[in-house]
């Protein structure tokens, strides 16, 4: 009978989102994870190809953590602004339950390296990208807006602007206010509100 893994994969990305919050996609390696929960280098050459594995997997289950919750917010309602409120609200929620993945997703994914990931990596990225535009664009065709200036509302309202306010406490290093939800919702409503 195998013996079970010491170091399971959850595990080792727990500790890669850790250090890549602390000191960037830099602060991410091969070495620096495993000695981060006590691991020899081996465990992490067992799970990951390399480190541009290790750096597409941490930024992917992150991006994919956000994105679950993200779509569920933007398909709560049958109101297509509600759905907009609530996805707007979602970004600082998920932001301030999750704050070191957070302070990951301000970098982007080609400071982790993306140019040098798997095919299945970038297909996984590429997926969740397209996912997002076409949620975006359907969001704006249910308010019944058109072209690249209602896109560009949309993206705002429920992207952009709530980004904006939760980049700029991570990157201050402060808490999120208490109001920061209610804040990034009324954005969403005002910029939706045509």
């Amino acid at each position: 009978m195998a013996r079970p893994p010491r170091f399971e994969t959850p595990q080792l990305l727990d500790a890669a989102v850790s250090l890549a919050a602390e000191s960037g996609p830099a602060g991410v390696t091969m070495s620096a994870v495993a000695a981060s929960v006590g691991a020899p280098s081996g465990s992490l050459y067992h799970r990951f190809a390399g480190r541009s594995a290790l750096l597409a997997e941490v930024w992917l289950r992150t991006v994919e953590g956000f994105q679950e919750g993200y779509f569920k917010a933007l398909e709560s309602s049958n109101d297509p602004r509600a759905g907009g409120r609530a996805a707007a609200r979602h970004v600082v929620a998920w932001s301030r339950t999750h704050p070191r993945e957070a302070a990951l997703l301000l970098y982007g994914a080609h400071e982790f390296g993306r140019d040098d990931w798997s095919d299945e990596h970038l297909r996984r990225a590429n997926e969740g990208n397209m996912r997002v535009r076409a949620s975006l664009a359907a969001l704006a065709g249910a308010l019944g807006v058109h072209g690249t200036e209602g896109l560009d509302r949309v993206s705002l309202a429920v992207v952009d602007a709530p980004l904006s306010l939760v980049r700029r406490h991570l990157r201050g290093g402060t808490p999120l206010p208490p109001h920061a939800e209610e804040l990034a919702e009324e954005c969403a409503e005002a910029l939706l509100n045509f």
